[in-house]
């Protein structure tokens, strides 16, 4: 039985690429420079980031200092984000989450997978002239996040949003990029083992 899971991978590989060489396929090249023009203007994310942030929670308002590494992967066509948290004494806070920033050439809209909290989502994401929106449908209301590049300061705001229009925010962070990051990556490319 396991001499067959190569012979699957293996039919499963040509039967991809033979659907993509397919007449009026796109081209997979052209895909991925499209991908990786519209990464383009969140090139201003990439780095290390940190600043006082806050959020509500059952107890009340939670004073905490975030922190964002953000980088490019597979040569730029989409973009890795892990926010951390930590306590104003410096201690390790319970916020951890990591996501990934995509764009879809086909529809041309933006999708941001996000893992956090035990919990995991694609949700859409819209640039705008000094930054992003993204939202998290969340039963008859939106949990949606705005955020604005002014003067090299990263101000994100998270609201809840009622059916009315009407929003109540639930989360800040103000932010300052502290330095380059080689994450994810390190600067080395993935390379065969040799022997």
């Amino acid at each position: 039985m396991r001499a067959l899971y190569p012979a699957i991978g293996i039919s499963l590989l040509w039967g991809a690429s033979s659907a993509l060489s397919q007449p009026g396929a796109p081209d997979p090249a052209a895909l991925i420079q499209s991908e990786r023009d519209a990464m383009r203007p969140l090139s201003w994310m990439d780095g290390r980031w940190e600043g006082p942030g806050w959020a509500q929670t059952p107890q009340g308002r939670h004073e905490i200092l975030q922190t964002e590494r953000i980088g490019p992967m597979l040569s730029g066509s989409i973009k890795v984000v892990e926010g951390k948290s930590f306590e104003t004494s410096g201690q390790p806070a319970a916020f951890n989450a990591f996501g990934v920033i995509s764009f879809d050439p086909a529809g041309s809209n933006y999708t941001l997978h996000s893992y956090a909290q035990g919990r995991a989502g694609d949700f859409p994401m819209k640039l705008t002239a000094d930054g992003y929106v993204w939202s998290i449908p969340s039963g008859p209301v939106t949990i949606r996040y705005t955020a604005r590049l002014h003067e090299g300061n990263w101000r994100e705001i998270g609201e809840i949003v009622r059916p009315d229009g009407g929003s109540v925010q639930i989360f800040e962070m103000n932010l300052h990029r502290v330095g380059d990051s080689g994450w994810p990556l390190a600067g080395e490319a993935i390379s065969p083992h040799t022997r």
